[in-house]
């Protein structure tokens, strides 16, 4: 039994891993500020989530575990509100989108 779960949490810590490089990819290349922040948000909570929850896993103590997985819960309770809400300080300081973006949904009505 510890052998599958050596195996499952090893599984879980490569895909995190993969999830974490594309965020960090996605860092690189992405064009402005807000695709850069979305890849940062998404594929790096997914990312370390899956990391807490493979350490979670292969732990064999009962406090490791519940303090990977209260990091779980905070990563997605935190991550999306703090992205959101630098994403709006952003365009509120005049951070505009690149221009191949398709839409603008936060521009004044006149700018539209």
């Amino acid at each position: 039994m510890t052998e599958i779960l050596t195996l499952i949490s090893a599984l879980l810590l490569l895909i995190g891993s993969v999830f974490t490089l594309i965020a960090a990819i996605g860092l690189l290349r992405l064009p402005d500020l807000y695709t850069r922040i979305h890849a940062a948000s998404k594929a790096g909570t997914m990312g370390s989530c899956l990391a807490l929850i493979a350490l979670a896993i292969h732990a064999h103590d009962f406090g490791t575990m519940s303090r990977a997985l209260a990091g779980v819960v905070f990563f997605l309770l935190t991550a999306p509100v703090s992205s959101h809400l630098l994403a709006k300080a952003a365009y509120a300081v005049g951070y505009r989108l690149h221009s191949s973006s398709v839409r603008d949904e936060m521009a004044p009505e006149d700018d539209k």
